[in-house]
């Protein structure tokens, strides 16, 4: 069959034997080899195909595709025509190295991508030619027949045709949390994707039990790529720092056209020649742009990107390290993310007693009551919650983990604490028969050999238990009258607090030696409650309080009940005492308008749906907010595509949640969110400072050129000395600040409203005055050298020399932009001391080498010269910080 056609067929709807045919496929024997050769070439691999990614030669070429950029390389297209090799070979350079830059960090970002995919590629076990075959998942085709059993990964989507005690967790795809239990039958052809429990989806996982499928569908034909490629439809959104450069750079490169054409047409009207004046407003352009600020952004978001990975998110696209530190709401998915995603049991109510539980996870590490012996119906609760079990509880280097279900696996772990192995339990009471729970019957029961005697354990819903039990077990494990409304009180209190009740109960089964669900119609013996919670991540609360100081909301929004839910947002402070929470019902009843107003003051999202997700995140953006999205089901994905930052789950996550999104976690913790936003505000934050440190340059070199122009001087610097100032203090100072610890209030303030410009007022004080300071300074002891009768590169070299050491004095106070440098640790950024001495080198270079005075028009100078360079920098350093002071006690 063509894949079209295999596309069009309700796969449910059929009988499993009718599906087998349609596929020429064989229950007992499954593809040969030949015919699997066959169909992959007709289908293809059972992959997802990438989305496009430009090839190398693109990659580089946009590198150039910047205004700034632009400008820097018109300029050296001029200046090359002009027969001005030097300098036009330097500007071109200078953008070659940006270029260099930006494409090795995409690449890094790319492989690191590649490597993370490849490792979640899972293997399988098919029927081929009769026999067994462990393979894998991307060489299965239509027609394979795939066997599965517990703790497997769907590799495809398959009609199930055999399954026993087989159920599965959908969540990644339907967004429903609980498990499904699976069968072969002929379902309706309108049956929801959600109910079709003859089909298993390609990315979900089996809990428990066997069964077998033949596959209808792989790759991008399967229900998670056809969400897949409605992800890849939408438009990426713009981040907060791309719309700021942008506005930001259509500023400067209007403001530096104006000033240049302004001198050009001062200089023409002064009578000089228009080679002179074209050359100057080169000089002009080229000095006030500021060709480090590429380079300045790529590298300090690089850097911030291994300063995430080394906190555990990996972020896919080097704008997103910034989006995150504009953040206003987060968005996050509860189980897993703010909770441990590993169930505990936090009390038990057995014999008329309450019995607290201590420890978390699934570690047996922790005690049941205060740790004694136990006995009577709370020792034969914690048995038959062993026993009518079918998880398993391993160690894996130092690890604890679950094969199974998760709440079976806290019935084994509070066992354990209480001194109960559950292996041993397994052979001292073998189990003879078993009814496996059934969505239906909400119950599972098993049959045991207990010193002779016939026993049944039950567990599952309170409701189902309850009305067919007769009796209880009081405290001393004795046969006592049923105290039915005790009991319902019990579980009341404990589902009021978050708990997820489990109700435990015993039959005295005579001689038999099976079981039947008619054997449990009447006349159980109620054992106990069992109360259990996912609990939330200790650090996760610690990060939610951090991210409400630093003035982010955060909202839960979880497919999980609403009880549920809201217990877990009070315990974390997502949801103070007196909030509700929104169903995915009421969410349904909301026009648009409405559900704008409810986002504003509602945290918890309960039973919500994933197409609710997207229209979630599209209200608190349409109120203006910055929003991350954590997510990591393929039903997800959109509402990842559509939050300004998404964040994927890097452990549980599919890969079509990673792809979506923009930073992926490691761990999958919420703590490691909160620490990408600080990460976020303090990579911004040294993006401000280099801005802030690096314009006075660029806006003082065109001064003094204006400057020299209207006063009928000599150019106080040339384009190249002009070049030669701009990128190497760029590079070994202005990037230093890169490297500038977070500061200590960084998550103690709101976040930045997303219209706000990168600069200030403050700050574009502040750049007028250093301007102001390297005008005087530099043009005034160009005037003096000349005046002195030093000859003009002398005089040149003076200026060029004030320009670099007001910059590294200036660049002390730029370490903070709004605490005095003195009040900083001196030492605590390493690479500015660095910086400094090869600055210092490279400027001795510049002023001694006889070849650097040949290249660069520079002469040697005396120690006089240098004093008053010395003066110029220091009194620029006290007059910022006084500034500085003064706007703090206002």
């Amino acid at each position: 069959m063509s894949t079209s056609s295999l596309q069009d067929v309700a796969w449910h709807s059929l009988p499993a034997e009718e599906a087998a045919a349609r596929l020429a496929a064989s229950f007992e024997q499954g593809l040969d080899d030949a015919e699997v050769s066959c169909r992959r070439s007709q289908h293809g691999e059972n992959r997802l195909t990438p989305a496009p990614s430009r090839g190398p030669l693109l990659r580089f070429a946009l590198q150039f595709v910047q205004p700034l950029v632009l400008v820097l390389v018109l300029a050296g297209l001029v200046t090359a025509v002009l027969g001005e090799w030097v300098d036009a070979a330097v500007i071109f350079g200078v953008t070659l190295v940006n270029a260099i830059i930006g494409f090795i960090q995409e690449g890094r970002a790319e492989s690191a991508l590649a490597a993370l995919a490849r490792s979640v590629i899972s293997e399988v076990t098919v029927l081929r030619g009769g026999g067994k075959q462990r393979l894998s998942s991307t060489e299965l085709v239509p027609g394979d027949v795939v066997l599965l059993a517990a703790g497997d990964k769907v590799p495809a989507d398959l009609r199930l045709f055999r399954s026993r005690d087989l159920q599965a967790i959908e969540a990644a795809l339907t967004g429903e949390s609980t498990a499904v239990a699976k069968s072969g039958d002929t379902l309706p052809e309108n049956t929801l994707l959600g109910e079709r429990c003859n089909m298993a989806y390609a990315g979900t996982v089996m809990i428990s039990g066997q069964g077998a499928g033949v596959v209808v569908a792989t790759g991008d034909h399967t229900e998670t790529g056809r969400i897949s490629r409605l992800i890849a439809e939408a438009p990426d959104l713009t981040t907060p720092l791309t719309r700021r450069m942008a506005v930001f750079s259509n500023w400067l490169l209007l403001a530096i056209g104006l000033l240049a054409a302004l001198t050009f047409a001062v200089g023409i009207w002064r009578g000089e020649s228009a080679f002179a004046m074209f050359m100057a407003a080169v000089a002009l352009a080229v000095g006030a742009i500021p060709e480090g600020l590429p380079a300045a952004m790529t590298i300090t978001l690089a850097i911030g990107v291994s300063r995430m990975a080394r906190r555990r998110a990996i972020i896919r696209k080097l704008p997103a390290v910034e989006t995150l530190g504009s953040t206003t709401v987060i968005c996050s998915d509860k189980t897993g993310t703010l909770t441990e995603n590993q169930m505990t049991v936090r009390e038990i109510h057995a014999g008329g007693v309450r019995t607290v539980v201590s420890g978390s996870g699934y570690s047996p590490n922790g005690k049941v009551g205060d740790g004694g012996d136990v006995t009577g119906a709370l020792r034969e609760c914690l048995v038959a919650g062993a026993l009518c079990n079918d998880a398993g509880l391993s160690r894996s280097n130092r690890h604890w983990e679950i094969v199974g279900d998760p709440t079976e696996g806290a019935l084994l772990v509070v066992a354990r604490k209480a001194g109960l192995d559950e292996r041993t339990l397994q052979k001292l009471f073998p189990r003879l028969d078993e009814i496996p729970f059934d969505s239906a019957r909400q119950y599972m029961a098993t049959l045991h050999d207990i010193d002779g005697a016939r026993v049944a354990y039950f567990k599952g819903a309170l409701e189902q238990l309850l009305s067919r039990s007769l009796s209880m077990l009081d405290g001393n494990g004795r046969s006592v009258a049923l105290r039915r409304e005790e009991i319902e009180s019990a579980a009341a209190t404990m589902a009021a607090a978050g708990l997820r009740v489990l109700a435990v109960a015993r039959l005295a089964a005579g001689a038999a030696v099976s079981l039947s669900a008619s054997s449990a119609e009447a006349g159980l013996e109620f054992v106990g409650l069992v109360g259990m919670v996912d609990p939330p991540r200790p650090k996760a609360i610690a990060a939610v309080r951090t991210c409400h100081a630093a003035g982010i909301t955060v909202k839960m929004i979880t497919g999980d009940h609403a009880a549920t839910a809201l217990s877990i947002a009070r315990q974390m402070g997502i949801a103070r005492a007196g909030e509700t929470a929104i169903g995915g019902r009421e969410l349904a009843a909301l026009d648009d308008a409405a559900l704008c107003e409810v986002v504003r003051r509602v945290n918890v999202f309960a039973r919500v749906e994933p197409a609710q997700k997207l229209r979630l995140v599209r209200a608190l953006q349409a109120n203006g907010e910055v929003v991350a999205m954590t997510g990591d089901g393929v039903n997800d994905a959109p509402a990842l595509k559509q939050a300004d930052i998404g964040i994927a789950m890097g452990l549980g996550g599919t890969e079509v949640a990673k792809d979506a999104a923009e930073m992926v976690l490691t761990d999958d913790d919420f703590a490691a969110i909160e620490a990408a936003v600080e990460e976020g505000r303090g990579v911004y934050d040294n993006l401000v400072k280099f801005i802030t440190w690096t314009l006075p340059t660029n806006f003082g070199e065109g001064l003094v050129i204006v400057a020299a122009i209207l006063a009928g001087a000599t150019l106080p610097i040339t384009p190249l000395q002009i070049l030669w100032i701009n990128m190497t203090t760029a590079v070994f100072l202005g990037l230093m600040l890169a490297f500038e610890p977070i500061e200590h209030a960084v998550m103690r303030r709101p976040p930045r409203p997303p219209g706000t410009p990168i600069l200030d007022a403050a700050l574009v004080w502040r750049i007028v005055l250093v301007s102001l300071l390297l005008l005087a300074g530099s043009f005034g002891l160009f005037l003096r050298e000349l005046a002195q009768g030093h000859s003009l590169a002398e005089a040149r070299t003076v200026a060029v020399n004030v320009f670099v050491v007001v910059e590294g004095m200036y660049l002390f106070n730029c370490r903070s932009l709004k605490v005095s440098a003195l009040r900083l640790r001196l030492f605590s950024n390493p690479a500015i001391w660095y910086g400094i001495l090869v600055m210092a080198l490279l400027q001795a270079a510049l002023t001694y080498l006889p070849l650097m005075n040949r290249l660069f028009a520079t002469a040697p100078i005396g120690g006089r010269e240098w004093l008053e360079i010395g003066a110029v920098g220091v009194l620029a350093y006290l007059v910022v910080g006084v500034e500085k002071q003064l706007r703090a006690r206002r």
